[in-house]
């Protein structure tokens, strides 16, 4: 990572550890919508690699889409805003090739990862595999910051114990954040931050806290994941379909103008 790529990756890690509030990342899925969360004022910005893969044909989280992500993120990397990468568990089982994956990630310009423990087959990483490749990660690209996705929670069950031990592991390892989606429980929430000296990283979702309560919590960043991917392709057939039964189009008053997306475009593209 070059000296401008190191600086941009310790913008990215202050961001974590603000007084005032969490780190608010939202996921984008292609350029126009990463260059749009930028234009409004977005700091950093995450992948979500459901998006990433609906998009190409593929399924989430079966290790297919490695090809695909790196070259949304050699579009989109060293744009105006900080770049986080799902790469879903590294497309592997060997660190090695993880690692192979962070660096050309870094070179792309990507500040940050999301690794997760969670398999295709509804199993779990078993820790001491997912944290070598967050120790081979952390070797190769030291500045690149390593958010380690636990999905003890995401799976089912309210496992707190082991959503601990995994934690623990995981900072051991070297990880910089910790994520665990699932979590709406204030003191599930409230457990895994004392479980870890790491940022703690939650989905915002319609049925959990707020932003204000999840900072009061001790919570440091909250993503939002495919939602907003998952909203606009709602929306998307919703609208057509309305028109289909309706005859005429719904209000179109926030939806933004030829003229405006055009504008996402980046120069020679």
């Amino acid at each position: 990572m070059s000296t401008v790529g190191a600086s941009l990756a310790i913008a990215f890690r202050e961001l974590h550890h603000r007084p005032s509030a969490p780190l608010l990342l939202p996921n984008a899925w292609d350029h126009a919508s990463a260059a749009a969360l930028a234009a409004a004022g977005f700091p950093a910005v995450g992948t979500t690699s459901l998006g990433v893969a609906a998009a190409a044909g593929l399924p989430d989280g079966a290790g297919l889409t490695r090809a695909e992500t790196l070259r949304l993120a050699r579009r989109i990397g060293g744009g105006p805003f900080l770049l986080s990468v799902d790469i879903e568990g590294g497309f592997s089982d060997d660190p090695a090739e993880v690692a192979d994956l962070a660096v050309e990630l870094a070179e792309a310009g990507a500040v940050g990862v999301n690794l997760e423990d969670g398999r295709a087959d509804g199993a779990l990483t078993p820790p001491r595999l997912h944290a070598a490749k967050i120790t081979t990660v952390k070797s190769a690209v030291p500045s690149l910051f390593v958010n380690a996705r636990t999905d003890t929670h995401w799976l089912g069950g309210g496992r707190d114990a082991e959503t601990a031990s995994r934690l623990a592991a995981y900072q051991d390892a070297g990880a910089d954040g910790v994520f665990v989606p699932g979590l709406t429980d204030p003191a599930s929430i409230a457990a895994a931050v004392d479980a870890t000296a790491l940022p703690l990283n939650v989905l915002a979702t319609p049925d959990g806290p707020s932003l204000t309560r999840l900072a009061e919590l001790g919570v440091r960043r909250v993503s939002l994941g495919s939602l907003l991917f998952r909203l606009a392709l709602g929306a998307a057939v919703n609208t057509a379909a309305s028109l289909r039964a309706n005859g005429v189009l719904p209000p179109t008053s926030s939806v933004p103008g030829y003229a405006a997306v055009q504008a996402l475009a980046s120069p020679g593209s």
